[in-house]
C-alpha cells in the first residue's frame, strides 16, 4: 500500500504532542475505565491470553457494559482460566454461560467459543502456539491471523463472523488487533506475555474514535474505519516508529473516554502547533 507523503508529514508535525501525551498518560492510573484492566490480575501468560481473547471479543459498545460483562466472564473462568478450559465439562460451559448476553453476543455463542478454545488448548497447547502454527503456513501477519481465526471458528462451530472477525473478510478487526496489542506489547500498561510477535508486527485497533482522530489530523484520507484504513494508518506510524507503530494507541484513545481528557482540546492543540503548556496530569 502506498503511503501518502502528506500523511507522514502530518504525523511528524503532531508527533511531539503524541509523545507528550504518552509520557503524561501512558500509566496504569489512566487505564480505567477500560477492558484492559481485567487482564492485570493474571500473572501467568496461559491464563492472561484466555482472558484477553474473551474480553476483547466483547469489547464493543459502552465501556460500562463491556466491563460489567467482562466481570461475568471472569466469574465463570475463575482464578485459573486455562485450567478451567482444560478440565471443565461441556455441560459446565453451557450451564455457566446460558444466561450471558452482551449486546449481539449470546450465551450460546460465548459457550461455543469457550468450548472451541478448549479444543485449541488441547490440540495446540495455547492460543499463542496456534498463531505460531498459522505463521508457519502463511507469509504475512495478516494471513497468519486469518488462519488463526479460521481455526477458532472451526473449533467453535460459530457460523457468524461478528464475534470472530478475520482480516480475510476485510473487517477492521479492531478487537483482534486490540487483543494482540495487549498480549505482545509490554510497557506497563499493555501487560504483554507473547513472544511469537514483536511490537513492530502489530496493527492499529481502528475503531470509530481512533478513525475520527486520525482523519482530523490528516493521517488518513479514507472515509471508513475498515482494514485498509487500519493498515494505512499503521504504515504511516511505522515510518517514524518502525519498532512500535501502535505505541500511541492507548493514550490517543484516552481522550474522549476519560472525563478529564478532552478530545476536542487535544485535537485543537495538535492542529494549532503551539507549545504545549504544562498541565497537571
Amino acid at each position: 500500500m502506498t503511503i501518502g507523503s502528506g500523511a507522514v508529514q502530518a504525523l511528524r508535525r503532531v508527533l511531539p504532542r503524541f509523545e507528550d501525551a504518552y509520557c503524561r498518560y501512558n500509566h496504569r492510573k489512566f487505564v480505567s475505565p477500560d477492558p484492559l484492566e481485567t487482564l492485570y490480575p493474571f500473572s501467568r501468560v496461559e491464563d492472561r491470553e484466555i482472558v484477553a481473547f474473551l474480553v476483547s471479543c466483547i469489547a464493543y459498545g459502552r465501556v460500562a457494559m463491556i466491563l460489567r460483562n467482562a466481570s461475568r466472564l471472569l466469574d465463570i473462568l475463575g482464578e485459573e482460566p486455562a485450567e478451567f478450559l482444560r478440565s471443565a465439562s461441556s455441560a459446565a460451559f453451557e450451564e455457566s454461560t446460558a444466561s450471558f448476553r452482551h449486546r449481539f453476543t449470546t450465551g450460546r455463542e460465548i459457550g461455543a467459543l469457550i468450548l472451541g478454545m478448549r479444543k485449541v488448548l488441547r490440540e495446540y497447547g495455547s492460543l499463542e502456539s496456534l498463531l505460531s502454527s498459522s505463521m508457519e503456513k502463511e507469509k504475512t501477519t495478516l494471513g497468519a491471523l486469518s488462519g488463526f481465526v479460521e481455526v477458532l471458528r472451526d473449533r467453535s462451530a460459530i457460523g457468524g463472523k461478528f464475534l470472530l472477525p478475520s482480516p480475510r473478510d476485510g473487517s477492521a478487526c479492531k478487537r483482534l488487533f486490540l487483543f494482540l496489542k495487549w498480549m505482545v506489547r509490554d510497557d506497563g500498561v499493555d501487560p504483554g506475555g507473547w513472544t511469537i510477535l514483536k511490537a513492530r508486527d502489530l496493527l492499529i485497533p481502528m475503531d470509530v474514535h481512533m478513525f475520527r482522530m486520525c482523519a482530523s489530523l490528516g493521517l488518513t484520507g479514507r472515509r471508513q474505519a475498515d482494514l485498509r484504513t487500519a493498515v494505512e494508518v499503521t504504515d504511516v506510524f511505522r515510518t517514524v516508529l518502525p519498532d512500535d507503530p501502535v505505541k500511541y494507541d492507548f493514550v490517543l484513545t484516552r481522550f474522549g473516554i476519560r472525563r478529564e481528557m478532552s478530545e476536542k482540546e487535544f485535537l485543537e492543540l495538535c492542529l494549532e502547533g503551539e507549545c504545549h503548556e504544562d498541565r497537571k496530569a
